[in-house]
């Protein structure tokens, strides 16, 4: 097999195991192995794919022809997309009713506000939106291939957690659903709050400046500087 089907083969393994083991074999995994049992087997599978897929996108990159051209208009559109996700990434931090949390009754009964008032997973669609930034900026197939992998992991997750938590919280999950939407902005747009907004945005900058410092091509504002 070559680079690139290595590549693949550990993205699909990635999502696959995840989404697997956070809801459809959770719970007969836990009868069998306990919950701490479970949390081990669950973090190794997951750390040896992703850490595989990762090896695997070096030696599958190099030679990769850009499938299209990227602009600077592109480049704009794919910085702000990070950015926004770097903000629900970090608004989806604080008092998350969909985190493992003693108060997630509590927090699922408070209005949606910030963040959550966009979507209930931002969390979820922040690492999405960083999969379509790194597919639109580097449009070669092993960018897609472990991009869509991530993607898929995020939304399906997402998708999967709304259905674990309504059979784990009732009534609770039920309300908060009512009060936000899965689809960003489907409720119309929300300020994410000063926390979100501030601790996004040094996000953004930092991710993107280590980028250029690990090796790589400078990205985001950094392209211009």
């Amino acid at each position: 097999m070559n680079a690139l089907g290595w590549l693949a083969f550990w993205s699909v393994a990635f999502a696959a195991t995840h989404l697997a083991m956070s809801h459809p074999l959770r719970t007969p995994m836990v009868r069998m192995l306990g919950e701490k049992g479970f949390s081990a087997v669950y973090s190794i599978v997951s750390l040896v794919t992703l850490v595989m897929a990762a090896r695997s996108y070096g030696p599958a990159q190099i030679d990769a022809a850009w499938l299209w051209g990227v602009s600077v208009p592109m480049w704009g559109v794919g910085s702000l997309l990070m950015w926004i996700g770097s903000i629900a990434f970090v608004g989806s931090l604080v008092k998350n009713p969909a985190l493992p949390h003693p108060d997630a009754d509590a927090y699922a009964a408070r209005p949606a506000t910030g963040v959550f008032a966009t979507t209930r997973h931002p969390m979820m669609w922040g690492f999405a939106l960083w999969g379509v930034t790194h597919i639109l900026v580097n449009p070669t197939w092993p960018s897609i291939v472990l991009s869509l992998a991530i993607i898929v992991t995020a939304l399906g997750g997402a998708w999967g957690q709304d259905i674990k938590k309504r059979r784990l919280m009732g009534e609770s999950w039920s309300e908060w659903e009512a009060n936000t939407s899965y689809f960003p902005f489907a409720r119309g747009f929300h300020a994410p709050g000063m926390f979100a907004l501030i601790g996004g945005t040094i996000l953004f900058f930092v991710a993107t400046y280590a980028h250029g410092w690990l090796g790589r091509a400078p990205v985001g504002l950094w392209t211009w500087f």
